[in-house]
């Protein structure tokens, strides 16, 4: 399983200064690969492999190329080919695209070192420090809050710069599978271990067992940033006081999305020890968010993180995670799966052919539950009734709970 993790560096002056120049110069190896490529026949495009082969030509045409680890170079080559193959991979899915754009000083952020040209020091630092060394350039320390686990192989590292003009410093890290817990027998699943999610509109998440969990309260964040961007806004752009505004802009930024990350984490790892099957809607988000109504709550949300994260953390912990189809969820009764229209603001279910009764978001996350099983070609339990599998009240979990690590945040 591949995962990584992220830490918070302070490197030197003069060890700043070397990461901010190799930083500048990668920019413009990428470019240089990028209008290589452009310029070339169309019937003859180099690979990732030909580029490579043409590095150490460029490195003695251009000798600011030759201070680069070489191992990071060729990833920077991989880079660009990456970013190709995923622009393909829309196109092919009927996305609109166009080319991949020359990177400017602002948008290129990151470095990395790929196999070799680092090392990791865990006994220089003190206290929760340790150091980073990067060929040709120094030794960065790092606030070293979780240790690299001993099962883990350090695949790669990354510098980067955040728009905050703070340094980070990333493990790519591979765990063997076999140092991984093993998920239960998907035979002994039943509706009292497993779970159903509806991730909703009232609420930020509603399971099949009548759990809820409130949206994080954000309003203030984003007062302060409404507040900022209009500070920004009377600033001559290009000026000091603008790049100094700047980054008070994305000092909220990052506060929010952060806050955000750290709420998913704590729902996610509940989610993950409570139950041996967690099923969860496979969403559409990209036209969710072209919705009109409730736009920014939806982004707020950042389901698809959330689901990744999910999926991360059942691998962590042996648990099954099954997306299954959204479409009808809300629509269909959960207890004899008639179809009935529900505008958006009728929050309760009512099915007129067996009279069944509930909430809104509950039926949908009981019928998550019931379609996972069938996903796992289980089949819903004939002697678990919906009736009976969904709770007559519901339990709500709030978002302070959750950030004061209660319950949810064990």
């Amino acid at each position: 399983m591949e995962h990584s993790h992220r830490y918070h560096a302070y490197p030197t002056q003069e060890v700043a200064e070397g990461l901010q120049h190799h930083l500048n110069v990668h920019r413009q190896l990428y470019n240089h690969v990028r209008w290589d490529y452009t310029n070339s026949p169309e019937d003859d495009k180099p690979s990732e492999y030909d580029q490579n082969n043409k590095l150490p030509e460029w490195k003695r045409k251009w000798p600011v190329f030759a201070e680069l680890y070489s191992k990071a170079a060729q990833a920077t080559v991989a880079r660009f080919h990456r970013n190709l193959s995923n622009l393909r991979k829309k196109k092919e899915k009927g996305y609109n695209v166009g080319r991949l754009k020359r990177q400017a000083s602002t948008d290129y952020r990151s470095v990395t070192y790929n196999q070799s040209g680092f090392d990791l020091d865990e006994k220089r630092g003190r206290g929760r420090f340790a150091y980073v060394r990067f060929s040709k350039i120094g030794w960065v320390k790092i606030r070293y809050h979780r240790p690299i686990p001993d099962c883990a192989t350090i695949n790669e590292v990354t510098f980067e710069k955040a728009t905050t003009g703070e340094w980070f410093v990333s493990f790519g890290l591979e765990t063997d599978d076999a140092n991984l817990p093993e998920k239960s027998d998907v035979n002994s699943l039943d509706a009292s271990n497993s779970v159903g999610i509806d991730l909703g509109i009232l609420n930020y998440v509603h399971t099949s067992d009548g759990k809820t969990v409130d949206w994080l309260d954000l309003e203030d964040a984003y007062e302060r940033l409404q507040r900022e961007q209009r500070e920004l806004s009377r600033k001559e752009k290009g000026s000091n006081n603008y790049e100094k505004q700047r980054r008070e802009v994305a000092k909220v930024k990052r506060h929010i999305k952060r806050k955000v990350l750290d709420y998913q984490h704590k729902i996610t790892r509940w989610l993950v020890r409570e139950y041996d099957a967690v099923f969860v809607e496979e969403l559409e988000i990209k036209g969710m968010l072209e919705q009109s109504h409730n736009a920014r709550n939806k982004q707020d949300a950042a389901w698809r993180q959330f689901i990744t994260l999910l999926e991360y953390k059942a691998k962590l912990y042996g648990t099954h995670v099954v997306q299954v189809e959204a479409r009808g969820t809300t629509k269909e009764c959960a207890s004899c799966g008639v179809e009935t229209e529900k505008p958006i603001w009728v929050r309760e279910h009512s099915c007129p052919s067996c009279g069944f009764e509930c909430d809104r978001d509950a039926n949908a996350a009981m019928n998550v539950l019931q379609r996972g099983f069938a996903e796992l070609g289980l089949g819903w339990p004939e002697d678990t009734p919906v009736e009976t599998a969904l709770p007559t009240d519901t339990i709500q979990v709030s978002a302070k709970r959750v950030v004061e690590t209660g319950s949810l945040g064990a």
